[in-house]
């Protein structure tokens, strides 16, 4: 293949075959399940990176399943978001994400560096509940709890919520190891039809895990749970900050 060939064909790895395709990402039937808490204030301090701030010590805990998702296809992911604000702009930075399949794990962390790692989560209804489940190998290490569409929430403020930029940290080494790309990247979810949401009693139990440390951020107060189900497009992102380019700091 010709220089030129590489530039041209050159999407994502590998070359001839790429783990996922271009978008737009368009997801159908994507289910939430949230439940925000309220955690130790040094622990959270201690994982937001800065020019992102901390207001309050809140973590939503997350757990979606993505039924039919271009390219992706059909997988589960959970993992942690925090509320957080940069330059006055309220949003989420994506703290972890766990998920059962490689093109999305691949295509996150490639594209918008999504902090994805390969796991097993799971959510489903038994009976009355709402149950999300992640197990790290044959290891639980969350279980999320919540009653069953209890009370329908304003459907316009969910969506306005699903509207908020999240904020991520892309990370890519160059060949020896060192750091080639590390940027702070905003994103938005798009083109968002919220079908339905609903809220009720939850809970949450977090566990230890060397290699899945959702538990660092301890769960001290459950603030609520919700239950929501959408159609929506995973925009791209836009990088906000280049740490490499401020090595001293904002």
């Amino acid at each position: 293949m010709k220089i030129d060939a590489v530039r041209k064909t050159a999407f994502a790895m590998p070359l001839t075959s790429p783990s996922f395709p271009p978008g737009p990402y368009r997801f159908v039937n994507r289910e939430f399940i949230i439940v925000t808490y309220r955690t130790d204030p040094d622990a959270l301090r201690a994982v937001v990176p800065e020019p992102l701030q901390i207001d309050e010590p809140i973590v939503r805990y997350e757990f979606i399943r993505m039924p039919d998702s271009t390219g992706f296809g059909d997988y589960t992911e959970s993992g942690q978001v925090i509320p957080v604000t940069f330059k006055d702009q309220r949003g989420g930075y994506v703290h972890s994400m766990y998920l059962n399949d490689d093109a999305p794990i691949a295509g996150g962390r490639e594209l918008w560096g999504f902090p994805k790692k390969l796991a097993s989560p799971s959510v489903r209804v038994e009976r009355d509940t709402l149950l999300g489940t992640l197990d790290y190998g044959p290891v639980r290490v969350a279980t999320a709890t919540m009653g069953y569409k209890h009370r329908q929430l304003d459907l316009g403020a969910v969506r306005q919520a699903l509207a908020a930029p999240s904020f991520l940290l892309k990370i890519i080494p160059h060949v020896d190891g060192t750091p080639r790309i590390c940027e702070l990247v905003r994103y938005f979810l798009e083109d968002v039809v919220v079908k339905g949401a609903w809220t009720g009693p939850a809970a949450l139990e977090l566990a230890h895990h060397a290699l899945a440390p959702v538990a660092q951020l301890p769960v001290l107060e459950v603030i609520s749970g919700t239950h929501i189900l959408s159609d929506l497009t995973l925009g791209l992102g836009t990088v906000v900050f280049d740490y490499l380019a401020h090595p001293q700091g904002a």
